[in-house]
């Protein structure tokens, strides 16, 4: 594929300094032997695609001609140089719902629990889903799908309910990889149900799933053999090809096998699935949404370089430190590896991948001391996705600005930034269920 740069915006160093005011410059690090800039003076200047301009220069006149040959020619783009291609929705699976409908937290919810096969054969990979419902629904209720840290039983340990998860012979997996301490942590934690109480979503109204990314395809190097990812390698294959899946993409693809179950459950409304994850499994919610436009509404947290955070700016994690091969290279394509030091050369940037989820409703959470993960580069990347909305009839991001922390803006591309470090912080959870009140009730 020919790939070609197309001029979009050029950052005011002014103006970032007055937007980011609230983001204090810090000294530079040293990660995986990179240098590492916590100055915002020294970001550079840059130029980013216009995603409203096909690979050949010629405009996007409108949005039936976004949706249906801009949008594919960038998903394509993005998918083969760097999360990576992945197999077609398998002809059958097979489920094990061994937990139709328990009642538990008192009977205010109903647990549902299911075993899906990968891909079909029950000698072969599985993943257990964990799912609350609203007992007094009148109807099909929306569900929030979480990717889960951990083994559901240790995301949710006050239900002695959940199926226990971890190491048995059918499911090999690498032994420290679901060693999280069993009781919930004090202030940020990475993604739901460490500070989480699932019957705070489902007194909203929603359903509440959770599953361990992990037991999709394990999160350690050289483990392919291990994972969903060995079941689909051609004969004489050991591993990918450079345009095919790293983890990231076949954390996202198992995600939507869960989706097909979700949308075969009569008390879901399969119009109506939301998805979140923070992290590495931010970037993992952000891509899903991406590619599977089943996806109503993504909240993606502290997804930073790979997902949400602009490439082209110097500041915190870059791809070089991605995909250095002590660090994760692992997660992505092959192909991603070339664009490490070339960051102003790729054809696409992270606001291109929020531009695919158009117009479908996105917040972008962030930690105002989570330097790493560049929190101004994320809003920095949905402001320039927001002509991609604004096509589509939605409001994304307009003010010049960053909010003040714990003020989000909810558009339909929406923004939040909490005073605090990386993770998820039990005071952005009411914030996530107003934007998903907003959106999707």
């Amino acid at each position: 594929m020919k790939l070609r740069r197309r001029s979009f915006i050029v950052p005011s160093l002014a103006l970032a300094r007055l937007a980011c005011a609230q983001i204090v410059d810090s000294e530079p690090a040293t990660v995986a032997n990179i240098p590492v800039n916590y100055t915002e003076a020294k970001t550079g200047t840059y130029t980013l695609p216009d995603p409203l301009k096909f690979a050949d220069g010629s405009p996007v006149a409108d949005a039936k001609t976004w949706m249906e040959k801009r949008r594919p020619e960038l998903l394509k783009l993005i998918e083969e140089n760097q999360f990576g291609r992945v197999p077609p929705k398998p002809d059958s699976m097979a489920y094990d719902a061994f937990d139709q409908g328990t009642p538990a937290f008192g009977g205010k919810a109903l647990r549902k629990q299911v075993r899906l096969f990968f891909p079909s054969s029950r000698t072969n990979h599985w993943v257990d889903v964990l799912l609350y419902l609203p007992a007094n629904a009148t109807g099909p209720v929306p569900v929030l799908l979480n990717f889960g840290w951990t083994a559901n039983n240790l995301a949710v340990p006050d239900d002695p309910g959940v199926r226990v998860g971890g190491l048995i012979p059918a499911n090999p997996r690498p032994e420290p990889y679901f060693r999280v301490p069993a009781t919930p942590t004090p202030g940020p934690s990475r993604g739901p149900g460490r500070n989480l109480d699932p019957m705070q979503v489902v007194e909203r109204g929603y359903g509440w799933a959770i599953f361990n990314y992990n037991d999709i395809d394990p999160d350690v190097p050289n483990a392919i053999a291990a994972g969903v990812r060995a079941a689909f390698l051609k004969p004489g294959q050991a591993e990918p090809a450079p345009d095919e899946w790293g983890s990231i993409a076949a954390w996202s693809w198992g995600a939507s096998r869960i989706i097909d179950w979700l949308e075969a459950e009569p008390k879901i409304d399969a119009k109506r699935i939301a998805i979140t994850g923070a992290s590495r499994l931010g970037k993992t919610a952000l891509w899903t949404a991406a590619r599977d436009e089943r996806v109503a509404c993504v909240i993606a947290s502290v997804s930073g370089e790979g997902g949400a955070a602009l490439s082209r700016r110097d500041y915190g994690e870059t791809v070089a430190h991605l995909v250095a091969p002590t660090r994760y290279p692992y997660q992505f394509a092959q192909n991603y590896q070339k664009w490490a030091g070339r960051a102003n050369e790729m054809p696409w940037d992270a606001h291109t991948i929020i531009a695919l989820v158009a117009p479908r409703p996105i917040l972008l959470q962030t930690g105002s001391t989570d330097k790493w993960s560049d929190p101004y580069g994320e809003f920095l990347a949905a402001k320039a996705a927001t002509p991609v909305f604004a096509l589509l009839g939605k409001k994304g991001i307009e003010e010049y600005s960053l909010p003040a922390t714990g003020k989000p803006l909810m558009h339909t591309l929406g923004y939040l930034m909490h005073d605090g470090p990386h993770g998820v912080m039990p005071a952005d959870w009411p914030m996530f269920l107003d934007f998903l009140d907003a959106h999707l009730k």
